[in-house]
């Protein structure tokens, strides 16, 4: 349903994938591209460098998935440490979107830090009675609507986590997102912490994979854990080739795309029946909440697509029954769509919510 739609308001453009391949090998014939093997290669190892740098660290490591790449950064910081306590907010992808892989692999022991609906500060991590051997913080922080802590309070965390030698661990899965609103470069970011992860393809719109960052020492030791996982794919550069290509462009996008974001919330200020999350635009995405329960606004979202062709995005079941909320990236589709057309968008939607509430 969402393909045939004129209007695809969350996200960026989705190339098919003949045009995406095509796009590759262009890119590889320009810049004389060879496979890598097993990870060994001028291009991959180039890259994992090139984004080390980018965000002042000394080594990269591509890791084939996220959901590989974090827990075994925080085992390798809880053994370093001989403590495996990680502390960690209620939302993390580790809690949520895992099947509770490192309990079930007795990797490390997850304590909740914060408030479930908002990021967490350096008092919140004292008040863990435990020793701790590790802590994650994701910036910015997506089942929240894409919230950051301030950047001063993000200073205290990393002078805490250094003077209690607690190994900070940073989910960067979105920090590509992060930049724009604090006004910092990624290194400037990064800075404090002992490592992090990064996509190839959230808000760089790759293929997939992710990247593992840190000391020379400690890449080291968890690229032979990467293997023992049969994290070793024989040839990474596909995955490498389809982000690299378009790396340095979407980065420069994201201030625009920051910029996109504060002329919707503008406009959704004239939308009484849809509430934004957080309150203010910290990133380029956002949750945007409804007067309706999830049935109900899936049948708003079926209308929408099949009688005026705009797309919402999928509706989640808020806390309360008679409410939910859609996240939205702010991509491509909004950046690239006129300003009346958006209004007009966002009015109809608005109207028609007013009419099912």
């Amino acid at each position: 349903m969402q393909n045939e739609c004129k209007f695809v308001l969350p996200g960026n453009h989705q190339p098919e994938p003949a045009e995406v391949f095509e796009t590759m090998a262009l890119w590889c014939r320009e810049h004389n591209v060879k496979h890598d093997v097993y990870g060994e290669g001028e291009l991959i190892q180039g890259f994992e460098q090139k984004v080390a740098d980018l965000l002042g660290f000394e080594a990269g490591l591509f890791v084939i998935t996220g959901t590989m790449t974090q827990p075994t950064a925080l085992q390798l910081a809880c053994q370093s440490r001989h403590c495996f306590n990680v502390a960690l907010h209620q939302s993390s992808h580790i809690t949520l979107w895992e099947s509770q892989g490192y309990q079930m692999q007795n990797r490390f022991n997850a304590l909740p830090v914060g408030s479930p609906y908002t990021p967490w500060l350096v008092d919140d991590l004292k008040r863990i009675p435990d020793k701790l051997g590790a802590v994650l913080y994701e910036l910015p922080m997506r089942e929240i609507g894409g919230q950051l802590p301030a950047f001063d309070a993000l200073n205290e965390i990393k002078t805490y986590c250094r003077e209690q030698d607690i190994h900070l661990h940073m989910d960067g899965a979105r920090l590509w997102e992060a930049a724009a609103y604090y006004e910092k470069s990624y290194q400037e970011i990064a800075q404090g912490f002992n490592s992090a992860y990064v996509s190839l393809y959230k808000g760089v719109n790759g293929l997939g994979g992710s990247l593992l960052l840190g000391d020379k020492d400690f890449i080291a030791e968890a690229s032979v854990w990467m293997h023992r996982q049969g994290g070793s794919v024989y040839q990474r550069s596909p995955y490498v080739i389809a982000a690299a290509m378009q790396f340095d462009e979407r980065l420069a996008a994201m201030p625009a795309l920051f910029q996109r974001t504060k002329t919707l919330y503008q406009m959704l200020s004239e939308c009484n029946h849809i509430t934004a999350n957080p309150r203010a635009p910290q990133a380029n995405m956002l949750h945007l909440h409804l007067p309706l329960s999830k049935a109900d606004a899936s049948e708003l979202r079926d209308m929408l697509a099949k009688e005026y062709s705009i797309w919402i995005g999928n509706p989640k079941q808020s806390a309360l029954p008679n409410q939910s909320y859609l996240e939205w990236y702010v991509g491509d589709n909004l950046l690239n769509m006129d300003d009346d057309i958006l209004r007009q968008v966002l009015e109809q939607i608005n109207t028609l919510i007013a009419a099912k509430n």
